[in-house]
Protein backbone atom coordinates (compact mmCIF):
# COMPACT_ATOMS: atom_id res chain seq x y z
CA UNK A 1 0.00 0.00 0.00
CA UNK A 2 1.32 3.84 -0.79
CA UNK A 3 0.00 7.24 -0.49
CA UNK A 4 -0.35 7.23 -4.94
CA UNK A 5 -2.64 3.66 -4.60
CA UNK A 6 -4.62 5.33 -2.02
CA UNK A 7 -5.20 8.51 -3.74
CA UNK A 8 -6.57 6.57 -6.64
CA UNK A 9 -8.21 4.23 -4.64
CA UNK A 10 -10.36 7.54 -3.29
CA UNK A 11 -10.26 8.74 -6.80
CA UNK A 12 -11.80 6.32 -8.36
CA UNK A 13 -14.58 5.89 -5.55
CA UNK A 14 -15.16 9.16 -6.46
CA UNK A 15 -16.28 8.82 -9.69
CA UNK A 16 -18.77 6.15 -8.04
CA UNK A 17 -19.98 8.26 -5.30
CA UNK A 18 -20.81 11.32 -7.62
CA UNK A 19 -22.05 8.92 -10.25
CA UNK A 20 -24.77 7.83 -7.82
CA UNK A 21 -25.38 10.69 -5.91
CA UNK A 22 -26.65 11.89 -9.38
CA UNK A 23 -28.75 8.85 -10.01
CA UNK A 24 -30.12 8.79 -6.66
CA UNK A 25 -31.25 12.20 -7.06
CA UNK A 26 -32.30 12.76 -10.86
CA UNK A 27 -32.26 9.35 -12.42
CA UNK A 28 -31.35 8.13 -15.54
CA UNK A 29 -28.66 4.87 -17.00
CA UNK A 30 -25.61 7.11 -17.32
CA UNK A 31 -25.22 8.24 -13.67
CA UNK A 32 -26.24 4.66 -13.09
CA UNK A 33 -23.51 3.61 -15.15
CA UNK A 34 -20.83 5.92 -13.80
CA UNK A 35 -21.41 5.08 -10.30
CA UNK A 36 -21.04 1.14 -11.33
CA UNK A 37 -17.91 2.03 -12.73
CA UNK A 38 -16.52 3.72 -10.34
CA UNK A 39 -17.15 1.05 -7.84
CA UNK A 40 -15.87 -1.91 -9.75
CA UNK A 41 -12.57 0.02 -10.13
CA UNK A 42 -13.00 0.54 -6.44
CA UNK A 43 -12.98 -3.59 -5.91
CA UNK A 44 -10.17 -3.35 -8.00
CA UNK A 45 -7.87 -0.72 -6.65
CA UNK A 46 -8.84 -2.36 -3.21
CA UNK A 47 -7.18 -5.70 -3.94
CA UNK A 48 -4.05 -3.82 -5.74
CA UNK A 49 -4.08 -1.78 -2.25
CA UNK A 50 -4.36 -4.75 0.26
CA UNK A 51 -1.54 -6.93 -1.59
CA UNK A 52 1.05 -6.59 0.68
CA UNK A 53 -0.47 -4.72 3.58
CA UNK A 54 -2.86 -5.34 6.53
CA UNK A 55 -6.53 -4.48 6.26
CA UNK A 56 -5.76 -2.45 9.33
CA UNK A 57 -3.35 0.12 7.30
CA UNK A 58 -5.40 0.28 4.21
CA UNK A 59 -8.84 0.84 5.66
CA UNK A 60 -7.01 3.54 8.27
CA UNK A 61 -5.59 5.48 4.93
CA UNK A 62 -8.61 4.98 2.57
CA UNK A 63 -10.99 6.32 5.44
CA UNK A 64 -8.72 9.52 6.05
CA UNK A 65 -7.55 10.27 2.37
CA UNK A 66 -11.12 9.29 0.96
CA UNK A 67 -12.71 12.01 3.56
CA UNK A 68 -9.84 14.55 2.50
CA UNK A 69 -10.04 14.03 -1.20
CA UNK A 70 -14.12 13.92 -1.38
CA UNK A 71 -14.37 16.77 1.05
CA UNK A 72 -12.36 18.58 -1.40
CA UNK A 73 -14.20 18.00 -4.34
CA UNK A 74 -17.29 18.36 -2.88
CA UNK A 75 -15.86 22.04 -1.80
CA UNK A 76 -14.49 22.87 -4.96
CA UNK A 77 -17.20 20.89 -7.61
CA UNK A 78 -20.20 20.79 -5.80
CA UNK A 79 -20.08 24.06 -3.99
CA UNK A 80 -20.59 22.21 -0.13
CA UNK A 81 -19.29 23.82 2.88
CA UNK A 82 -19.64 23.06 6.67
CA UNK A 83 -21.98 24.40 9.19
CA UNK A 84 -19.55 25.17 11.91
CA UNK A 85 -15.69 25.63 11.82
CA UNK A 86 -15.34 22.61 14.60
CA UNK A 87 -16.48 20.27 11.23
CA UNK A 88 -13.23 21.97 9.10
CA UNK A 89 -10.56 21.17 12.66
CA UNK A 90 -11.85 18.04 12.00
CA UNK A 91 -10.26 18.00 8.54
CA UNK A 92 -7.33 19.02 9.93
CA UNK A 93 -7.07 15.99 12.54
CA UNK A 94 -7.59 13.89 9.55
CA UNK A 95 -4.48 15.15 8.19
CA UNK A 96 -2.74 14.91 11.33
CA UNK A 97 -3.89 11.30 11.46
CA UNK A 98 -3.01 10.48 8.27
CA UNK A 99 0.92 11.59 8.84
CA UNK A 100 0.93 9.39 11.97
CA UNK A 101 -0.27 6.34 9.72
CA UNK A 102 3.65 6.62 8.22
CA UNK A 103 2.20 5.31 5.14
CA UNK A 104 4.59 5.37 2.43
CA UNK A 105 4.56 7.45 -0.73
CA UNK A 106 5.26 4.24 -3.12
CA UNK A 107 4.94 0.96 -2.76
CA UNK A 108 8.08 -1.16 -2.82
CA UNK A 109 7.03 -4.27 -4.74
CA UNK A 110 5.39 -4.60 -7.81
CA UNK A 111 1.80 -5.28 -8.08
CA UNK A 112 0.72 -9.11 -9.14
CA UNK A 113 -2.52 -10.18 -9.91
CA UNK A 114 -3.33 -13.34 -7.73
CA UNK A 115 -4.00 -16.59 -9.26
CA UNK A 116 -7.33 -17.61 -9.45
Amino acid sequence: MSVVQITGLSLVEIIGDFGFKEFANKGGIIPFLIGSVGYVGVVIMLIVSLQGSSILMVNGAWDGISTIVESLAAFVFLGERFDSGLQYLGLLLIILGLFLLKIPLMKEKAFVWPKM
